[in-house]
């Protein structure tokens, strides 16, 4: 028997529940749904944070839109309140090549955030897109924008790919761009 549909099914209704009993429901636009989410205390408040990435329905049809990613601070009712957001941080579902959607994970951890992407063809890549809080100016700045590339021949091969470096701890997240 192939539990992979049934693990599916129990994923997605467990999802739903979740975002719905969180009020996350109120935080998702029309025409999207929840591609991703990580938690953590990422404002250092003693709260329970969310990062989340939201998907295009229409993704499938048209792979280049943009994936929302929305910075959801915890409060004391256990509700949410949106302290950022951003469409240029997510890769879209094409933008990975041949290889498919580049998009891997969030990772929280502590007052950091991370996006995580692989792509290509024959020269893949990884891109790690990495947020910090500054409890001082109590805004989300980027902290590393960084990855690998290889050949596919060569694996063992990697180069250090960096971008942004001038601005790590200085640009905002609302205005980071992955162009």
């Amino acid at each position: 028997m192939d539990m992979k549909p049934l693990l599916l099914t129990v994923t997605f209704i467990f999802l739903a529940l979740f975002y719905n009993a969180q009020g996350l429901k109120t935080f998702i636009p029309k025409g999207y749904t929840l591609l991703d989410s990580a938690s953590g205390d990422l404002n250092k408040d003693g709260i329970k944070d969310l990062v989340v990435v939201l998907k295009n329905n229409l993704e499938e049809t048209n792979p280049d839109t943009a994936r929302p990613l929305l910075i959801l601070h915890g409060t004391k009712t256990k509700g949410y309140t949106l302290a950022a957001k951003n469409t240029h941080v997510v890769l879209c579902k094409n933008c990975g090549g041949i290889f498919g959607d580049p998009y891997e994970r969030l990772v929280v951890k502590n007052n950091f955030f991370s996006v995580e992407h692989y792509g290509g063809s024959n020269w893949r890549w990884t891109r790690i897109i990495t947020f910090k809080y500054n409890v001082n100016t109590k805004q989300y700045v980027l902290h590393r924008d960084a990855g690998i590339s290889f050949h596919t021949s060569n694996p063992d091969k990697t180069s250090n790919v960096t971008t942004n470096e001038k601005t790590f701890d200085k640009l905002p997240f609302v205005k980071y761009r992955y162009e």
